[in-house]
């Protein structure tokens, strides 16, 4: 080697094999052996060679970049992002410098037309979405973003046959603890605060988790309990006020975000309804408000670092033209005295 910066050549020489092969072991391709890869990464160890990603990516037409969209969500400041979120967002910044790509974030409004932007503009390779509102109205975006063949992943409720590819938490998995748990604390009418139509198909499942606890229980489903509630903390204190109107018992509710039993337990507390004495509440997410709630809210966890790996790592798999497929995660109750 007479120049002082290796190259992938000078690798292949000392590996005995050719440059080709050098280039698919340092990209992790299974088609070379464990042997023959162990050696070449111990070669370019040796003389400290750096794979220039930069290069790569221009080789196969690539911008080594993926885009974050939020969608504007009427939050409680300024972000107009639901800090759920926003609590995912971490994860997903670590897990693409880990994987050597950059991450383009950028806030969209729905009736924009963010689909075509990307996919003419090439600003990444790949897109990661984040939020939606109304699942009926998105999905239209998302069958076109399939025509175009775009790259993409989103968060949400997983169900077969939807477009692309969507990682989410178990729902279901979710409303069912939450149901079991206020029925061991003793609640017999449990209301639920959340739209449960299929344009909301998250809170939809987590009303059907609560439902089939109630079942199991031997306990009735009143639809009268139900009361359709979009994931805002405003929302879900005028959700609780028009329950409380209805004028039907209750004496749990199990609320489809944080942000809604927030609300629902200031309007309890306005009303003279004490938390958890005589409603036990239980919200959805653990924000990190949950933990300073009054009471303190019993909650149902979704693992946000395993989240944004699975969404950077699932992006990147389908970028380099390997099968993915949806995932669920599963959820947790976290306690607190929300719930008794």
């Amino acid at each position: 080697m007479s120049h002082d910066k290796p190259t992938s050549f000078d690798i292949a020489e000392l590996a005995g094999v050719s440059q080709p092969t050098v280039s698919r072991a340092l990209r992790g391709d299974k088609t070379v052996s464990e042997a023959t890869r162990i050696r070449i990464e111990a070669i370019a160890r040796q003389l400290n060679y750096k794979v220039d990603k930069n290069a790569s990516s221009l080789r196969r037409g690539l911008t080594n970049t993926l885009a974050l969209l939020f969608f504007e969500d009427p939050a409680l400041d300024d972000s107009l992002i639901n800090p759920f979120f926003l609590s995912m967002l971490g994860s997903i910044t670590r897990t693409c410098a880990k994987r050597g790509f950059d991450l383009l974030v950028s806030i969209q409004q729905l009736s924009a037309n963010w689909h075509v932007d990307y996919e003419d503009s090439r600003k990444a390779d790949g897109i990661i979405l984040l939020g939606y509102g109304d699942y009926e109205a998105y999905r239209v975006r998302l069958d076109q973003l399939v025509a175009q063949k775009t790259h993409f992943v989103r968060w949400g409720s997983v169900r077969p046959g939807q477009p692309g590819t969507t990682i989410g938490c178990d729902n279901v998995q979710g409303g069912l603890i939450a149901g079991r748990r206020l029925i061991a604390r003793g609640c017999r009418r449990i209301a639920f605060l959340g739209d449960a139509s299929e344009r909301y198909p998250e809170f939809a499942d987590r009303y059907r988790g609560l439902t089939q606890a109630l079942r199991e229980a031997g306990l009735p489903v009143d639809p009268g309990l139900q009361v359709d509630v979009v994931a805002f903390e405003d929302a879900g204190e005028d959700a609780a006020r028009r329950l409380m109107m209805r004028d039907i018992p209750f004496d749990g509710i199990f609320a489809a975000s944080d942000l809604i039993a927030i609300g629902a337990m200031r309007a309890l507390t306005e009303a003279g309804r004490r938390v958890p004495q005589d409603v036990a509440v239980i919200g959805f997410d653990d924000l990190p408000a949950a933990a300073n709630a009054q009471p303190p809210l019993t909650t149902i966890a979704q693992d946000y670092a395993r989240a944004g790996e699975v969404l950077v790592d699932t992006l990147i798999a389908s970028i380099a033209g390997k099968p993915v497929e949806g995932s669920v995660l599963p959820t947790r109750l976290i306690e607190r005295r929300s719930a008794g």
